[in-house]
């Protein structure tokens, strides 16, 4: 029987006592959160790949999906053929993948340098609705400089920089502007997370690719350094296991994230993307807006812009205005 990615989640954690995985995903949360690469491994056996897998697949999904719907808006007939996955672990990216193009015509390659996680993958996407998923290759290799990448159409990058250091971060993102038509790079909506979006943005535009996602433009990003940063927030629902380490009882989450989508084919960026969750008044919407004139910016929509008012009201943090 084929399956969603929460339905091959479901009962992963079967037979692993709830302490052990709760034990497990707050050691993973202290090393991300941490300030210090790593040259080995995250995930290091079965019971740490299946705790993170149960708690982090749901929210990386949720992120490079919203980020590949900003893509595909801006390049709406191109369809990849091939898709690299790097740093991919145990697929949620790939699975990403292959949701906004459930044709399933495209050949997905995951590179990780930890064997439970590509263990694990295999796994999962064995029983996977998607025939790319089912026949995907999952590649031992080292993640950072010395990682040769083959061309490919689509390249992702997700949650990633952040454990590689500086240089192998920009030999990385070098490689993969060498070797991808499209590169995606997702990190966390953090203020760290976004300044290493921004240096891997700048490295695609100088390797000659246009950003198609999120920015309006390829020009320098508006935002001041230190003063803010730009990201966007995917909507997760809350597994037991999230609410057994986080507590509460809320059905959802939002995952933040930071990304930039760029391209060596003909892409239309968003005309302005909404950078900040609209505020709705009485009568009018504010509008917080990145836009193609290279400017940060607050617009107003009132009743008397009609459609546009209605249409502010239905628009959400990271979309695109007006409308496409």
């Amino acid at each position: 029987m084929n399956a969603s990615l929460p339905e091959a989640l479901a009962g992963l954690l079967d037979g692993l006592p709830p302490n052990r995985a709760a034990q497990a995903v707050d050691r993973l949360i202290a090393n991300y959160r941490g300030d210090t690469p790593t040259d080995a491994p995250v995930l290091r056996d079965r019971a740490d790949v299946a705790a993170y897998a149960a708690y982090r697949m749901p929210a990386t999904f949720e992120a490079v999906r919203s980020a590949l719907a900003a893509l595909r808006a801006a390049a709406p007939e191109w369809v990849p053929a091939t898709h690299t996955d790097v740093g991919g672990g145990t697929g949620a990216a790939s699975w990403a993948v292959a949701d906004a193009w459930p044709e399933g015509g495209h050949r997905t390659t995951v590179l990780d340098w930890a064997e439970p996680a590509l263990a694990l993958g295999r796994e999962l996407a064995a029983g996977a609705d998607s025939p790319a998923l089912r026949a995907a290759q999952w590649r031992r290799t080292r993640i950072g400089k010395s990682l040769e990448l083959d061309p490919a159409d689509l390249i992702t990058i997700s949650y990633v920089l952040k454990e590689l250091t500086e240089a192998d971060r920009e030999e990385l993102v070098a490689r993969a502007a060498a070797a991808g038509r499209a590169v995606l790079v997702v990190e966390p909506g953090t203020p760290d997370g976004y300044e290493r979006i921004i240096a891997a943005r700048d490295r695609l535009v100088a390797a000659g690719l246009r950003v198609a996602a999120p920015c309006p433009h390829s020009a320098a990003c508006p935002i001041v350094p230190g003063t803010d940063w730009c990201h966007f927030a995917a909507r997760v629902s809350r597994s037991s296991l999230h609410r057994r380490v986080k507590g509460g009882s809320l059905a959802y989450e939002d995952e933040k994230f930071s990304y930039v989508a760029a391209t060596r084919f003909p892409a239309t960026p968003a005309p302005s993307r909404v950078t900040r969750k609209p505020q709705i008044r009485k009568g009018q919407v504010l509008l917080d807006l990145c836009s193609a004139d290279e400017t940060l910016h607050r617009t107003t929509v009132t009743k008397r812009h009609g459609p546009d008012y209605r249409a502010a009201r239905d628009t959400s943090w990271g979309d695109e205005w007006p409308p496409g």
